[in-house]
């Protein structure tokens, strides 16, 4: 299988995850690069690269801090967002119960 191959089964794998976080959670980069072992900078590479926005919420992917980082469509945007999913959100940081804690649970179905 070619680099590109790789790359494209793996963006595909990342984006399915994202497209299944449930309603009110986030994850973290960090989460997502340790269940697919790779760089956390990997998995920001394929959430910047998502152009279907309202289909694969990327903008469900933070810091693994709780800090909100960025968005295609800008900080505010996403910030709108996530509170319309009942999360708090107080200086641009998210609180560890909106977290995802099992990653697993989700890859499966």
């Amino acid at each position: 299988m070619t680099y590109e191959m790789k790359d494209k089964k793996l963006r595909n794998r990342v984006l399915n995850i994202i497209r299944k976080i449930p309603y009110g959670k986030v994850i973290s980069y960090k989460e997502l690069a340790h269940f697919f072992q790779v760089h956390p900078r990997k998995i920001a590479k394929i959430v910047a690269s998502n152009t279907k926005l309202k289909e694969i919420p990327c903008y469900k992917v933070v810091y693994a801090n709780g800090y909100v980082g960025g968005y295609r469509l800008g900080i505010k945007k996403k910030i709108d967002l996530l509170k319309r999913e009942g999360i708090k959100i107080s200086n641009n940081k998210i609180g560890k119960k909106h977290f995802l804690h099992s990653l697993s649970q989700i890859s499966q179905s």
